[in-house]
């Protein structure tokens, strides 16, 4: 049966034989990934043709992808049938290859037609599915009947039409896939866009793989065949599939480029759009630059253009100008507790406070933060200077209503006068700066004017700085000095506060106070307290001698390192490495790190304590920690600063707060400590009224580990002195007979202390 050229097989002839062939996978699975890639182009040159507004643009990308889809396809179509292997020599018919050329390029600029219209019907969507799919159709046997040979080629109906409907299901999987994926750009079109390819690549393979099976070769029985080259036909199609696959990159790098392009223009016209509005606000915004929106205040950039201005004047006219640093003592511990919503109310009340105590000729600005900035002419000498800071220290103590509570707030400031201390914005500025540092170092509430011996204290720092960088790292300088904490049950030295000292080659023996600031300043005081718990749990691992094998070190922890996740793993290594026991080691804390970030420092604390390290809250009554917080907290020790002892037994108010700790770290099950114990008499109080550790120069004066052992040996066998305890109180029932009331020191019937021989 013939149609059309094509002979249908009807059964074979006896004098016939039918050639057997089959499909190389390597050149399939080439011919697949082709089709991929054409699928993918075509539906990402769709998704282009949907948002290019010019016409002309339009019809330029739906050529593209018309070239692109067709080279793609018909790639695909020679490298099937390269793929068929029969033992026979094939050759092509030119007009044949280029017909089948000609119609992919039908098929490709049908397909971008019927993509760039807005609007298709359904009715339209199958006449384009069947003119694509038909063209398709054409082009693969076109190129089947291009190919030459001694043998006859017959086609099964069955598959031969399967194949057609294929191609035609191609056409419609094509307008519609492309259509419905126009849109989009998040990863699940993206997905979407990938799994549409495959579909799309398996129907056009499939089509031509039905295609090549549907047709039997035949040839006479005594027919001599020449084999085909298997080479050949993969070298021919791999260079078909690098040209192919070229021209589809270079189509999308393309696509992609012009649609940044297009974006830009889009943009571009949107500013320009946009220049009119802003070139109309551009006062009104410069205006707002300049000032601070929270307090009203110049800020920073005002400022500075103000002070260029003003120094030019007085540099001309040989005048005195007076650069005022100031900020709020303590700031941060407002927002930690409070709130930022009182903090900026804060910041308000300070700013008017300023703003009220200066002249209506002078610059307030606000830096940002706490910092605030004032710059004044002044006349021949620099006493307005002092006296507007005076004015300003004063109206700042006033009290403030912050947050339903009544409270005082000081300010520390720094003065640079121009032109004694600088000539530039930024020297006097710096100096200022110093300055206001010299206010803080020295108790805060008060001002500093400049001084040339501060910036010969700036260079100080900096070389301390470094030279404590190389002593961190040569660990030659670096000691660690024990004082030793006395149990009062018991009279035994029952623990040692390790506290870091620094031997310094020009300075002597420095203490924490010179050069934790430095530390914790510059980024190292991570690393000098690891090596303070490292020294500690090595000399903890020394101490297993009689009368020493109980002992427990205290190691401080900075606010700054208690906020490390890795603080845990340290500690954990260090117990580990010097196999020390975790019962051994006791980690001392500030009220005010705690207070930092409560959240995250009640879960460090846990982990800490799950090691089996004990944990004491150091300074106790300094800072701005409330009971609620308190209670949460892992803790075992409370240690009241020395500040509430110095002054026992001269201050009832001192003992009566010492007196109020310890009954509230009792009512929470913690232990008391108390530091900075001198004199008997405050040993007396402390011992009558329940506190459980005691350490001062009472006892010791920090020293060396070597020299501390005799010491404690001392102590340990002196005769303990019994202080009698308080009388109990009572109280009536309701029949009127008196009950003992019990207290935290009740229990007690006597308290041991040791006193100096």
């Amino acid at each position: 049966m013939e149609w059309l050229g094509f002979h249908f097989f009807a059964g074979l002839a006896a004098d016939r034989a039918l050639l057997p062939a089959q499909h190389d996978p390597l050149l399939v699975i080439l011919a697949f990934l082709v089709a991929c890639a054409t699928s993918y182009a075509t539906l990402d040159i769709a998704e282009r043709l949907k948002h290019i507004e010019k016409p002309r643009s339009r019809d330029r990308w739906g050529g593209f992808g018309a070239l692109c889809l067709a080279g793609g396809v018909w790639t695909v179509h020679v490298i099937s049938m390269r793929a068929l292997h029969v033992p026979l020599k094939m050759g092509f018919d030119i007009p044949s290859t280029l017909v089948s050329m000609l119609l992919a390029l039908f098929a490709g600029l049908l397909s971008m037609q019927a993509l760039g219209r807005e609007i298709l019907r359904p009715w339209q969507y199958l006449i384009y599915a069947a003119a694509i799919g038909l063209s398709l159709s054409a082009m693969h046997y076109a190129g089947l009947l291009g190919q030459q040979s001694v043998a006859v080629a017959y086609f099964e109906p069955h598959l031969f039409g399967l194949s057609v409907a294929i191609a035609v299901g191609t056409g419609l999987l094509i307008v519609l896939l492309a259509r419905y994926l126009s849109d989009g750009s998040n990863l699940i079109h993206q997905l979407l866009k990938f799994a549409a390819s495959l579909l799309l690549s398996a129907e056009i393979l499939g089509a031509n793989l039905l295609g090549n099976w549907s047709r039997n070769l035949t040839v006479p029985i005594d027919a001599v065949l020449l084999p085909d080259n298997p080479e050949r036909n993969l070298q021919i199609s791999v260079t078909l599939a690098l040209i192919a696959l070229l021209l589809i990159a270079a189509t999308i790098s393309a696509a992609i480029a012009d649609k940044k392009l297009q974006g830009k223009e889009h943009d571009l016209r949107r500013v320009n759009a946009l220049l009119s509005q802003l070139d109309q606000a551009r006062m009104s915004l410069q205006q707002v630059a300049h000032f601070d929106p929270l307090t009203n205040l110049i800020n920073r950039r005002g400022f500075n253009q103000l002070f260029a201005e003003r120094l030019m004047e007085h540099a001309h006219d040989g005048g005195m100008l007076a650069v005022m640093f100031l900020d709020i003592d303590h700031f941060k511990r407002i927002n930690d507790s409070l709130g930022h919503d009182a903090g900026d109310e804060l910041l308000k009340v300070v700013a008017e406070r300023i703003r009220s105590a200066t002249r209506i000729q002078d610059v307030v600005s606000r830096f940002g933060g706490d910092e605030f900035c004032i710059l004044i002419s002044l006349p021949d000498h620099h006493e307005e200077a002092r006296h507007l800071a005076e004015r300003i220290l004063q109206k700042t103590k006033e009290p403030i209503e912050l947050a339903g509570r009544r409270m005082v707030m000081t300010t520390s400031i720094g003065i640079s006068v121009f032109p004694r201390d600088g000539k530039t914005c930024d020297e006097l500025l710096k100096n200022a700066d110093l300055a206001l540092y010299q206010s803080k170092g020295h108790g805060r509430n008060r001002f500093n004017f400049f001084s040339p011996n501060l910036r010969t204290k700036a260079s100080l720092e900096l070389l301390l700085e470094e030279e404590l960088r190389s002593a961190l790292r040569e660990e030659s300088e670096l000691q660690v000095y024990y004082q030793p904490i006395v149990d009062l049950r018991t009279g035994q030295v029952a623990k040692l506060e390790a506290l870091v000292r620094w031997q310094h080659p020009q300075h002597g023996l420095l203490t924490p106070e010179r050069f934790i600031g430095i530390a914790e300043a510059n980024g190292l005081i991570a690393d000098l307290d690891s090596w303070v718990l490292q020294r500690a749990c090595r000399d903890l691992s020394e101490l297993r001698s009689p009368g020493f094998d109980h002992l427990i070190i205290a190691v401080n922890c900075s606010a700054l390192n208690l906020a490390r996740e890795e603080l845990h793993d340290e500690i954990e290594d260090a117990l580990r490495r010097n196999g020390v026991l975790p019962r051994r080691l006791e980690l001392e804390v500030t009220e005010n790190a705690l207070m930092g970030n409560i959240s995250n420092t009640i879960q460090l604390l846990k982990r800490i304590r799950a090691l089996g390290v004990s944990l004491s809250i150091d300074d106790f009554g300094t800072g701005y920690s409330s009971l609620a917080y308190l209670k949460r907290l892992p803790l075992d020790t409370v240690k009241i600063d020395r500040s509430f002892i110095i002054d026992i037994p001269q201050s009832p108010q001192d003992m009566e707060i010492v007196q109020a700790i310890i009954v509230m770290a009792h009512t929470l099950h913690l232990k008391v400590v108390t530091e900075g114990v001198e004199s008997p008499a405050q040993l007396d109080f402390l011992s009558r009224y329940g506190c459980d550790y005691v350490q001062g120069y009472l006892f010791s004066k920090p020293m060396p580990l070597e020299q501390l052992r005799p010491l404690v040996q001392e102590l340990n066998q002196r005769k303990p002195v019994i202080v009698e305890t308080l009388p109990q109180e009572t109280s009536a029932d309701e029949n009127g007979d008196a009950d003992h009331v019990s207290s935290p020191w009740s229990n007690r019937k006597q308290t041991i202390h040791r006193v100096k021989d």
